[in-house]
């Protein structure tokens, strides 16, 4: 798998930094579950991270409030424990892996309960 970084250039010797962000593949499930979490009135706003080493999505149940999951992709342990991950509002692990349908779907089993 690719890991997307991007570079862009700010002027005569400045580049900015690379950053890992998610692709467009991974957004798509990522939305999904998101949509259907929405629905069902369990999650109502979310916001995007794009760091030099991780990109996060943040799960938030109001918007003025810490989040509830996110969303973790850390290309550097992609050979290891998996590259993506999904943490809880505490900060615990509550499930990692090398493929980001099977680590969501964690957060599918609370929709199942929230229905």
């Amino acid at each position: 798998m690719k890991v997307v970084k991007s570079a862009q250039t700010l002027g005569p010797g400045r580049v900015q930094v690379d950053r890992v962000s998610f692709h467009r593949r991974e957004l798509a499930v990522i939305l999904s579950v998101y949509g259907r979490m929405v629905a069902a009135g369990e999650w109502r706003d979310y916001g995007i991270s794009h760091l030099h080493d991780v990109a996060v999505f943040s799960v938030f149940r109001r918007t003025a409030e810490h989040p509830v999951y996110r969303i973790e992709k850390r290309p550097r342990l992609a050979a290891r424990q998996g590259q993506y991950a999904v943490l809880g509002m505490d900060g615990r692990i509550l499930r990692r892996g090398h493929d980001l349908v099977t680590v969501m779907r964690v957060l599918e089993r609370k929709l199942i309960r929230a229905l």
